[in-house]
C-alpha cells in the first residue's frame, strides 16, 4: 500500500495527524522538495530512504515507488497542500493501477483554505458571493479554452488563481476585460503559513505595480473579490428569527 499524504500549506503543525503517523512510520520517502517544507519530514525514522521529486520525471516516481513496495516496504508519496488541487497524483494513480499496485489517498488543508486563514477572510459571504472558482493562469501548459480567465471573470464569483504571481499585469487586464470592476479587491499570499508568509493588498487596478514592488514572482497565490471587503449580510444560521431543524425562530 503506498499513501498519498497533502502536507498542508507550509505550517507542519497544519500537517493532519493521520499523515503526520504515515510520514513517521515510513521507509520511504517522495516528496515535492520544491514546495513541501521540509520540517514535515523532521519526524522520519533513521535510516528512512527520501526521495526529492523536484529532480524526478513521472517514471522515475514510480520506479522508487513500485519497486520500495515489491519489497514490502512502507512508502508514501508527499504532496504540497492537498493532492488533489494541482498536484498532479491522478497520473501516479493510473500508473499504480497498471501495476496492479494498491494506493490511498490522506487529504491535506490546500493552500487556498490556508490563505483565507491567514487574511482572516470567508469566501463565501451572504449576498456577495455563494461560488468558489479555482483556477490558474494559462502559462506555458495551456488551460481549456472554455475556462480562460476573461469568461470565469463573468460570474463575478470569489476567485482563487494558482501560479499567478509572476503574471499579474495580463491577470488584471483579463479579469477586468472579463467584467470585474477595475476597483475590486485583492490579495496576492506569499508562501502562506511559512515563516516568511507575506501578504499584498490592492485592487485589480493597482495590484500588479505593488506585487512587482514587493518582489513576488512565484509560490503565492492570488484571491480576487467583494468578499474582501466590508459589506454583506448576515447569515440566516444564526438569525434569531429563522427557523432550523435545531432551533425554533421568535415565532416558532
Amino acid at each position: 500500500m503506498i499513501h498519498f499524504i497533502g502536507a498542508g500549506p507550509g505550517d507542519p503543525e497544519l500537517l493532519t495527524i493521520k499523515g503526520k503517523r504515515l510520514i513517521d512510520e515510513a521507509d520511504v520517502i517522495v516528496y515535492a522538495g520544491s514546495l513541501v517544507n521540509p520540517k514535515v519530514l523532521e519526524g522520519a525514522k533513521e535510516g528512512a530512504e527520501i526521495h526529492d521529486s523536484a529532480y524526478m520525471d513521472l517514471d522515475q516516481v514510480i520506479e522508487v515507488m513500485s519497486t520500495a513496495e515489491r519489497q514490502g516496504k512502507k512508502v508514501v508519496r508527499v504532496h504540497t497542500g492537498d493532492p488533489a488541487v494541482y498536484g498532479a497524483h491522478r497520473e501516479q494513480m493510473d500508473r499504480l493501477d497498471e501495476l496492479g499496485i494498491e494506493y490511498d489517498v490522506v487529504p491535506g488543508v490546500s493552500s487556498f483554505l490556508a490563505t483565507a486563514a491567514v487574511l482572516k477572510s470567508e469566501y463565501t459571504l451572504p449576498d456577495v458571493s455563494q461560488t468558489v472558482i479555482l483556477t490558474r493562469m494559462e502559462g506555458r501548459t495551456p488551460v481549456p479554452p472554455r475556462e480562460k480567465l476573461e469568461d470565469l471573470a463573468k460570474h463575478h464569483a470569489t476567485m482563487i488563481i494558482f501560479l499567478s504571481a509572476g503574471f499579474m499585469d495580463e491577470l488584471s487586464s483579463k479579469l477586468i476585460a472579463g467584467g470585474y470592476e477595475p476597483e475590486t479587491p485583492v490579495a496576492v499570499v506569499y508562501k502562506a503559513t511559512w515563516p516568511d508568509q507575506r501578504i499584498v493588498r490592492g485592487t485589480l487596478a493597482d495590484i500588479a505595480g505593488k506585487v512587482r514592488e514587493a518582489g513576488i514572482t512565484r509560490t503565492a497565490l492570488t484571491v480576487v473579490g467583494w468578499f474582501l471587503g466590508d459589506d454583506y449580510q448576515l447569515s440566516k444560521l444564526y438569525d434569531k428569527n429563522f427557523t432550523t431543524g435545531y432551533r425554533k425562530g421568535l415565532d416558532g
